[in-house]
């Protein structure tokens, strides 16, 4: 695999990230912002969201993947509606993509497609995982997809695995969070399968 590594050392703090499109699903007004945090697992800038939206999204916009995986760390540090952490893949846009979620509140991880704006969740006869999300705890997430097979990894634990077909071709990958969620996004690495 051909791993990218988003690096956000030249982007100015407070500012959003350059090469990525920030956006959102539904309405509200999400804030994706380049921070400083010598806690982070790199030691340096992540990517931080503290805006107030229905699912605010942060796309890569070189980034063409079919078949492949991103990952990346996180930290979920408020929200009292909803504390998630989320990887999208395939995006066509801010209203058609997958995306596979942690969720501190609740404490689970569940994949999901969103088609036209319409979230659906895509496990087989439950709502995702149950598994502890801890707040204030940097944790890692990845989604490795191939065809119409997406495997769950969560904190380096294969946690499930889901197929479908809504999104075949290749799309942007990107961030996602979800509601009043403030989390912080680093160590994000994606790439193509050979």
């Amino acid at each position: 695999m051909a791993d990218n590594i988003a690096n956000f050392e030249a982007d100015a703090v407070g500012a959003p990230p350059k090469g990525w499109t920030a956006t959102k699903t539904g309405t509200g007004d999400p804030k994706w912002t380049v921070e400083q945090d010598e806690t982070a697992p790199s030691h340096s800038k992540i990517v931080k969201q503290s805006g107030r939206a229905s699912y605010p999204i942060l796309l890569k916009n070189d980034a063409n993947i079919k078949d492949g995986f991103i990952e990346m760390k996180f930290k979920a540090v408020a929200g009292a509606e909803d504390r998630a952490a989320g990887l999208v893949w395939r995006a066509k846009d801010a209203n058609n993509y997958y995306i596979v979620r942690a969720n501190a509140l609740e404490d689970n991880v569940v994949l999901h497609n969103t088609v036209n704006g319409v979230r659906r969740a895509l496990d087989k006869g439950g709502y995702g995982v149950d598994i502890s999300v801890p707040s204030n705890q940097w944790l890692s997430l990845r989604v490795e997809f191939k065809g119409s097979h997406f495997t769950t990894i969560y904190n380096g634990r294969k946690l499930f695995e889901v197929d479908d077909q809504t999104f075949a071709e290749a799309g942007m990958v990107g961030l996602w969070t979800k509601a009043d969620s403030v989390t912080l996004f680093d160590a994000i690495v994606y790439g193509q399968s050979n």
